[in-house]
């Protein structure tokens, strides 16, 4: 029931992974399918995932940029405020596999979510988004404070 070999990892640190100690006296046993089954943040009807991003600023804007490879601009929405750009999608998994059939899965498949508090407030009427090679980018022009505009007077 446990299996002897350790992992590369485990062999690289010096750890001992939970699923190789014996159980106490009295224990209840847990197989490493039932704990992870139990602790599966990507099961079916979860929570969205977080989508990982890069923001950077330059001195007229802010730059957000997030990898959106295998979303259709059909379903991605972006909401921009002020201060804060909340990008959601969802990537559907066109071919579906068997679970046994995997070696390795790392892929996120499903709906995802992100919310960034920007550093500074944005004109979002001005803002655009581009998507390429799976790349999108978000340009938000800053709001410039210390723009002066002239005002002219009409004769009525």
């Amino acid at each position: 029931m446990f299996k002897n070999k350790r992992s590369f990892f485990e062999r690289l640190t010096g750890s001992i992974s939970v699923f190789n100690q014996e159980p106490a006296p009295g224990a209840e046993i847990k197989t490493e399918t039932t704990i992870r089954a139990n602790h599966d943040w990507l099961k079916e009807g979860a929570e969205e995932g977080e989508l990982a991003v890069d923001v950077h600023q330059t001195p007229t804007e802010i730059v957000v940029k997030a990898m959106i490879a295998g979303v259709k601009p059909e379903d991605l929405n972006i909401v921009i405020s002020r201060e804060t750009v909340t990008i959601r999608g969802k990537r559907e998994e066109i071919e579906v596999v068997n679970e046994a059939d995997y070696f390795q899965k790392e892929l996120y498949w499903g709906a995802f979510a992100k919310t960034i508090l920007l550093p500074a407030e944005v004109e979002p009427e001005e803002a655009e988004a581009v998507e390429r090679h799976g790349l999108l980018t978000i340009r938000l022009p800053k709001i410039d404070r210390q723009r002066v505009q002239k005002l002219k007077v009409k004769s009525i």
